[in-house]
């Protein structure tokens, strides 16, 4: 049986988190205003249905590469408080994670809107 209560609960968690991140971090602040541009610019062009899921596509893995970037800096804060070769390397990878996604995210940009702008 579905915990309707319980299942309210975790999107409650997931709000929270979402919150959380465009508070405390600016390149989430900064993903958000790129969002709502290239969400605007979208509309503006009217384009394509398989483009709206590209750009769709490429939104949501920087997002999710930036969670998760946000979610290991954390956590390797809280076990390496000071400073650590180590705890530096895992934070590099996961920001890497989140550059190669928002590289990725450009370049459907860069395919998609250059029939529209050019």
């Amino acid at each position: 049986m579905i915990d309707i209560k319980k299942n309210l609960k975790s999107y409650n968690y997931a709000i929270k988190g979402l919150k959380h991140l465009l508070m405390l971090e600016n390149n989430a602040r900064i993903h958000l205003a790129a969002t709502l541009f290239i969400l605007a610019l979208s509309a503006y062009f009217n384009i394509e249905e398989t483009e709206w899921l590209w750009i769709i596509l490429a939104i949501t893995l920087v997002w999710i590469a930036e969670l998760l970037n946000t979610a290991i800096e954390k956590i390797v804060d809280f076990i390496s408080p000071e400073y650590h070769p180590t705890a530096g390397k895992i934070k590099d990878l996961a920001a890497a994670a989140v550059l190669i996604a928002a590289i990725f995210a450009i370049v459907v940009g860069v395919i998609i809107f250059k029939k529209y702008i050019f």
